[in-house]
């Protein structure tokens, strides 16, 4: 029975076109032109960028407030770009992190690398408390890389012919015992409630001069992209994609490097978004396949598109008081993924 969790579905094709994209025929390329899941994702990048566009502009008229060009320009246009730059870089690092992890129910939330950024958040606050932002990013860019790597580890000792569930089930475990170990920290010094702000996606405090560092985020899906072949010929496996003569371990660090940082990044300037790498980057996969390069442009506006959503109906399900965009999103991306596991059950 095919399920959502079959991972070999589309990676031999991926992977043998990423392989052979630098030596493809002129025949080999109008066939690539002529694959149908090209047209559906050709139509998805109009249609989502269209949305977003759309999406922008009623962001930026929302809000408390009279709509003044000051309040235009320091707070909501830095807040709409944080959003798309927070929503398509978190859908990115769930997509790199399924791939490379070959398991279609990890992102950077259940193998404790969001709860690692976090831990290290908590540890530059308590011990550096005058550092700037910038240094406390890199204090949680480094944790977040020794949790995740820490998940690498254990996950080498699990048997490779144990059950799909087993990895994000160590990996929940993980987290959850990293999660612990910073709620302790915290109940000890008395920043529980700072540590449970700083864990809440929301962007009611993004303003300019407070988000700039979301343009890393970016660079990191412009290095994804320049790298897209390379990870996908990953996603087959060590032994298959160092017989195609890949470096498979450089490529696995960079990767997994990136999904730290922007997981890190992420949660120092706007806090944790749940379930958002996991249900968008699974919903585009079911329909356009597991090529990275094919799907990164759909996936990074995809994830764009709904974290702008939940952060409108986050900004006027109870105004003038707003709703944390990490509840709306996780309450939304939790609903998404139940219907796509049943409808998918149900096609079984």
């Amino acid at each position: 029975m095919t399920t959502l969790l079959d991972l070999d579905r589309d990676r031999p094709a991926a992977a043998s076109a990423a392989a052979g994209s630098a030596t493809s025929t002129p025949t080999a390329r109008r066939g690539a032109a002529r694959d149908p899941r090209n047209s559906r994702r050709n139509l998805a990048i109009a249609v989502g960028g269209g949305l977003l566009v759309a999406g922008s502009v009623v962001s930026l008229l929302i809000g408390a407030g009279t709509l003044t060009w000051d309040l235009l320009w320091i707070s909501r246009v830095p807040r709409t770009v944080a959003v798309l730059l927070a929503g398509a870089a978190m859908a990115l690092a769930g997509l790199l992190m399924q791939m490379l992890v070959r398991n279609r129910f990890v992102e950077p939330s259940t193998v404790g690398t969001t709860e690692s950024a976090g831990l290290g958040l908590l540890l530059a606050n308590l011990l550096a408390p005058g550092l700037p932002l910038s240094g406390k990013m890199l204090v949680a860019v480094v944790t977040a890389l020794l949790g995740t790597f820490l998940f690498l580890r254990i996950l080498r000792a699990i048997p490779p012919r144990s059950s799909v569930i087993v990895v994000p089930l160590v990996g929940m475990m993980l987290s959850g015992i990293i999660s612990a170990v910073a709620t302790y920290i915290a109940y000890r010094t008395d920043l529980l409630q700072a540590m449970g702000i700083w864990m809440t996606g929301d962007f009611s405090g993004v303003m300019r001069g407070r988000f700039e560092l979301l343009w890393v985020l970016a660079l990191v899906g412009v290095i994804c992209w320049f790298a897209a072949d390379r990870f996908t010929v990953a996603s087959l496996g060590e032994s298959t994609a160092t017989s195609l003569g890949l470096r498979y371990q450089a490529v696995l660090a960079l990767g997994l490097g990136l999904v730290a940082i922007t997981a890190a990044i992420t949660v120092v300037v706007v806090g944790a978004l749940p379930f958002l790498g996991l249900v968008v980057p699974n919903l585009v996969c079911s329909v356009l396949g597991d090529n990275l390069r094919r799907n990164l442009p759909v996936v990074a506006i995809s994830g764009a598109l709904l974290v702008l959503i939940c952060d409108i109906l986050a900004r006027t399900i109870n105004q003038p008081f707003e709703v944390p965009v990490g509840v709306v999103v996780g309450v939304v991306g939790a609903a998404i993924f139940l219907v796509m596991l049943l409808r998918r059950g149900q096609r079984g």
